[in-house]
């Protein structure tokens, strides 16, 4: 294990690992010690270290790739299938937290609760004693339009949570089948949702085609007062374009827990100083029970490689 605080800072055991053979567990590994690490290992387990051609080359022995994460941007696939190593992830453990995350950003921007926060504590309530004390706008959510980019297990949870404050929905997915959308939630195009939607929530995958798919043009079609969401993966959206439109008040306000340039970001990233934008650190996914289930499902899928029946497999060598 590669990079066990990601997904284990202490709180959990990896005692599942370790009954299925030799276990060594890193906390946190540079790029520079991958292989290293690595390289006397039948199997690794990683959350977000990069996979590339380079590596794989220099793993001869290694046959398993174990995600403990459902994305795998960060894997060359097309490099694992040529040297054999089989790739599998953990495809639906966060998804009533990242589901939960996502609510909390928009609720967190509909009734400015950091702002109000702040506020008490440095003692702008108390001056003066006002009874009622509004310096900033209030959004009620309810019948305002939910929209749902990618339609998979976390945008129908968000969805849902949707429908439960009474937002009607729209969801856009162009890969999910007609069958997984739910009764009140109207499947459209992508310009359609970004032009009618409220709140706008990302819940794709990165892969080439949607990579930067939120950018300056996607952005102009979004109502002034709408909301912006990204709990999925920061490649999705052109950070420099997003703040823009903050900045300029085309869009209200934005909660994200990825960012699309480098995490943590750089001093310099704009959204940083960007206007009714909360940022959390990327830990929608982090919940004690979601990352419980990310481990017990990573060893299961181990063990079910070792009796040559891999399960979530992204990558499958032939024989």
């Amino acid at each position: 294990m590669l990079d066990g605080y990601a997904v284990n800072p202490g709180d959990l055991s990896w005692k599942a690992f370790a009954e299925l053979g030799g276990l060594t567990v890193y906390d946190r590994t540079a790029p520079h010690q991958l292989v290293e690490r690595a390289v006397s290992a039948d199997a690794v387990i990683v959350d977000s270290l990069g996979f590339s051609e380079a590596v794989f080359s220099q793993l001869p022995r290694l046959r398993y790739l174990g995600l403990v994460a459902t994305g795998y941007d960060h894997v060359d696939l097309a490099a694992a299938e040529a040297h054999g190593v089989t790739v599998c992830n953990v495809p639906a453990y966060g998804t009533q937290s990242v589901a939960q995350a996502a609510f909390a950003l928009l609720l967190t921007l509909a009734h400015r609760v950091t702002e109000y926060d702040a506020a008490v504590h440095a003692g702008h309530w108390l001056a003066g004693r006002p009874y009622r004390y509004l310096p900033q706008p209030l959004l009620e959510i309810n019948g305002k339009i939910l929209g749902v980019v990618g339609f998979g297990r976390i945008g129908a949870a968000v969805a849902a949570l949707g429908r439960a404050f009474a937002m009607p929905v729209l969801a856009y997915d162009e890969s999910s089948p007609e069958q997984c959308y739910t009764a009140g939630v109207q499947r459209v195009e992508l310009g359609q949702l970004l032009r009618q939607a409220d709140v706008v929530s990302l819940h794709l995958p990165l892969t080439s085609k949607t990579r930067k798919l939120i950018n300056a043009e996607a952005l102009k079609l979004m109502k002034a007062g709408a909301l912006f969401i990204n709990t999925a993966r920061g490649g999705l959206v052109d950070d420099a374009a997003l703040a823009a439109a903050l900045h300029e008040g085309r869009i209200a306000g934005a909660g994200l827990d990825v960012l699309g340039s480098e995490e943590p970001p750089d001093p310099g990233n704009p959204l940083l100083t960007a206007p009714n934008c909360v940022i959390t650190p990327h830990i929608a996914w982090a919940t004690p029970e979601a990352r419980g289930r990310c481990v017990a499902e990573a060893a299961a899928n181990l063990k079910a490689f070792q009796r040559g029946e891999p399960r979530n497999a992204i990558v499958l060598p032939s024989a």
